[in-house]
């Protein structure tokens, strides 16, 4: 592997010492076409590599496609996210687990809908005016947010699990103290397990015109840690406890006699497909990745190395939609709730069944959903 200095290798200029003349590419960088100075695209995951160039209509389609989803993430995630936090704080009186999840979700997807118009700037300047410490902090908000939801998703399983499998004990464990501990500790794992952005993430001066923002690694050894490190604590682990919880719910299952408890249910289920859906591409080419680093093979060695490279970032931009997913299956998962309720309709999606609040009031337990 070449190392993010620019030099010889996939930084190749040709005899004007102004062109581009290697193809690929980085969501850290892309020149707008191959005769332009390098821009700057998007680097929001937390361990892009290496700053390249795409040739002819990749070059013109990265940043093009980087640029749309970030607009519609922004449009679509800072007011849905914004409206279910208001909907959960002020509409619900009695939070079920699941809304308490649920609230944590969007704020999590709030933050990193929060740092998209930095990433537009960005593209629209052709160059990172941020610093150091906006690069580290943005991308370590990007990966915060990605342990949160994935753990909280976890969380979500979990909990649905207990309740099939042993519905008296999780009344008994589903007071204010447990969930707040639980939310608690899923927050400050997700602060510790992105610590790596900022041990990896630097700013660097281009042919003297951009500055980008993307991960530096001291070795392939480092850079094969690095995505095997978010793909195992970031998606394989949390997942499998996902399908486990759902194996056991499948078997134990029966008809629930509250339609409402099936409604969440159905919810916390695309959820959680949602997650899975913008996730496990980027997290299998990232494993692809690690095994070539492994291999001693550099980010963009060879034709699969190419390809791989740039599957990556298209899939990168990608993830960052599932930021602004969650309202939109919140609004679809609502039904007829969404017409008779109006405005409240995400805190009737997410209320408790009569007798579940009956037994939060007797026992001090959250609402069973």
């Amino acid at each position: 592997m070449e190392h993010p200095d620019p030099g010889p290798g996939p930084w190749h200029w040709d005899g004007s010492g102004d062109r581009l003349h290697h193809s690929a590419l980085t969501l850290g960088l892309a020149p707008a076409s191959n005769q332009s100075p390098v821009k700057p695209v998007l680097a929001m995951t937390t361990n892009t590599t290496s700053p390249v160039a795409l040739s002819s209509g990749g070059a013109m389609f990265i940043p093009l496609l980087a640029i749309i989803l970030l607009s519609v993430a922004l449009a679509v995630g800072l007011p849905g996210n914004s409206f279910v936090v208001w909907s959960i704080l002020v509409k619900m009186r009695k939070r079920s687990v699941t809304a308490l999840l649920v609230l944590n979700l969007a704020v999590a997807d709030l933050a990193v809908v929060l740092t998209a118009p930095f990433f537009l700037d960005s593209l629209a300047r052709g160059t990172w005016i941020f610093g150091l410490a906006g690069c580290c902090l943005f991308h370590y908000v990007c990966g915060v947010s990605m342990y949160a939801s994935v753990l909280l998703i976890t969380a979500m399983s979990l909990d649905r699990s207990l309740a099939v499998a042993r519905p008296f004990l999780s009344q008994k464990l589903r007071t204010k103290v447990t969930a707040c501990w639980v939310l608690a500790g899923i927050w400050v794992a997700s602060f510790l397990l992105a610590t790596p952005v900022i041990r990896y993430r630097k700013v660097t001066l281009i042919q003297n015109r951009s500055l980008i923002c993307f991960p530096k690694y001291d070795s392939e050894g480092h850079r094969a840690f690095h995505l095997l490190f978010e793909a195992i604590t970031g998606f394989l682990l949390p997942f499998l406890a996902v399908v486990a919880s759902y194996s056991d719910i499948r078997r134990r299952l029966q008809a629930r006699r509250f339609r409402r408890s099936r409604r969440t249910g159905r919810l916390v289920v695309l959820i959680i497909l949602a997650f899975a859906a913008f996730w496990l591409p980027y997290h299998v080419v990232n494993l692809a990745e690690a095994g070539r680093a492994l291999a001693g093979k550099g980010a963009r060695e060879g034709p699969d190395g190419e390809r791989l490279f740039l599957a990556r970032q298209v899939l990168i931009a990608l993830a960052f939609l599932s930021s602004s997913v969650n309202p939109v299956l919140y609004a679809c998962a609502g039904g007829g709730l969404l017409r008779s309720a109006g405005v409240g309709f995400v805190a009737k999606l997410l209320e408790g069944t009569g007798s579940e609040m009956a037994s939060s009031r007797r026992g001090g337990t959250l609402g069973q959903t």
